[in-house]
Formats: C-alpha cells, sequence, structure tokens
C-alpha cells in the first residue's frame, strides 16, 4: 500500500510566493469554518441523540421493540431528498442514517433493559 502524502503549509515558503501566501489565508479561513460546522454538527448530534432517549423511554414503557422499520425506510427516502437538494453525495448521506440508527438501536434497547432508565446512555456502546 502506497503511503498517503502530505504538505505542511510553510509560512516562509509563502512570504516569498505571493500565489502561495494566498492559498494559505484561504486555507486557514476555510478551516476556521470548517472546525465551525464541525462543533455544529456534535452540538446536533448531541441534541439528537437526547431526543432518541426521550423516544427510547416512551418506547420501553410501551414495551414497544427498538427498531421501527416504518420509520427506517421513510428515513432512507427523506435523508436520500435532503442529501439531493443540498447536493450531498447520497452515500454520505446514508452512512450517517445507518451510523445514528444503529446507535439510536442500541440506545434504545439498553433503555429497555434496564427497565427505562436512560441513565445507561452515557456508556458508550
Amino acid at each position: 500500500m502506497e503511503a498517503e502524502k502530505s504538505s505542511t503549509i510553510d509560512a516562509e515558503e509563502a512570504a516569498k510566493h505571493p500565489e502561495v501566501a494566498e492559498a494559505v489565508k484561504r486555507i486557514e479561513a476555510l478551516r476556521q469554518t470548517i472546525d465551525n460546522i464541525d462543533g455544529a454538527v456534535i452540538h446536533l448530534l448531541a441534541e439528537r441523540f437526547k431526543a432518541t432517549a426521550a423516544v427510547g423511554v416512551l418506547k420501553a414503557g410501551a414495551g414497544f421493540a427498538p427498531a421501527d422499520y416504518k420509520r427506517e425506510d421513510y428515513q432512507i427516502a427523506r435523508l436520500q431528498r435532503i442529501a439531493i437538494d443540498a447536493g450531498l453525495d447520497t452515500n454520505i448521506a446514508e452512512m450517517y442514517r445507518e451510523f445514528v440508527v444503529t446507535e439510536s438501536k442500541k440506545r434504545h434497547k439498553r433503555i429497555a433493559d434496564a427497565g427505562g432508565d436512560p441513565g445507561v446512555l452515557d456508556v458508550f456502546a
């Protein structure tokens, strides 16, 4: 397997070449944007899992199974449409959906196994 290439942005080299300096400035600005988006995504995932925990508690109390295949089918179609509208590769949307659904089911099962106690949600499966 070939090693992945890497580059280091050299400030001294950038100072000698205006086109490199401009690229460095643009990269730094884009990286700040990326960092901001990553932070927002993590906060949104935390809120999403708080909501799914509440669903898990309700499912456990009502005796429902952790899985809801009708809801999953709906989510597959919905997220595919959103990805297309957003200009995102639909495979990325499917990987996201698979991650959150799988994790939500694990959490719902843990809640059900704990008699409806969501406290087990702090334990990573």
